[in-house]
């Protein structure tokens, strides 16, 4: 008889493990069975859970894609202006919870599955149009028209610089985010 309540919890454990392990391997070169013994059960109730390491791991990118989203909706409360909200898209994708090194990890290995996966693709193009869209928001009054490539600019620069960052030898979000801004200052009357 299987225990009421213990599915969300097995499912968050095996969600945690899925980054835990992929992260110390830098890849998605691990089993189902790595996951499953990180997360303390067996590879039959993995795979009841989710069915393949693919789908375990897109289900980690859902969990660490929803942190960005809450990270990006809590410093949006604050801002008062265009600008200001501007100034917490950047902060909230610079902050230091998506610097850790297995996040980082996960990151990567998902933009390599997007190549190769339509759901992991899906989910991909799902971020971009969150960011995008949080973007022409705050830049729609201040740039007019020019607001959708602007924003495309800024999508892409916020990807990259998180990138160089996240591989650099250790957390300098700080230094990515002003990088950010300063391009920001100059592209806005």
């Amino acid at each position: 008889m299987p225990k009421l309540g213990a599915e969300p919890i097995r499912k968050a454990a095996l969600i945690n493990a899925t980054i835990s392990t992929v992260g110390r391997a830098g890849s998605l070169d691990v089993t189902v069975a790595q996951i499953a013994r990180e997360a303390g059960m067996s590879t039959a109730l993995a795979h009841h859970y989710f069915g393949s390491k693919e789908r375990m791991f897109l289900a980690a990118m859902r969990h660490i894609l929803s942190q960005y989203r809450e990270t990006t909706s809590i410093a949006l409360k604050s801002a008062r202006n265009p600008r200001e909200r501007l100034r917490a898209i950047v902060g909230a994708s610079f902050d230091r919870i998506h610097f850790e090194h297995e996040t980082i990890a996960a990151w990567l290995s998902f933009y390599a599955l997007a190549l190769v996966d339509a759901e992991a693709a899906r989910l991909l193009r799902v971020y971009h149009r969150r960011l995008q869209s949080n973007l022409l928001v705050a830049l729609r009054p201040l740039v007019g028209d020019a607001a959708d490539s602007t924003a495309r600019t800024m999508g892409a620069l916020i990807d990259g610089v998180y990138l160089r960052a996240a591989l650099a030898d250790e957390y300098d979000g700080p230094a990515a985010e002003r990088l950010t801004l300063d391009y920001l200052e100059k592209v806005l009357p």
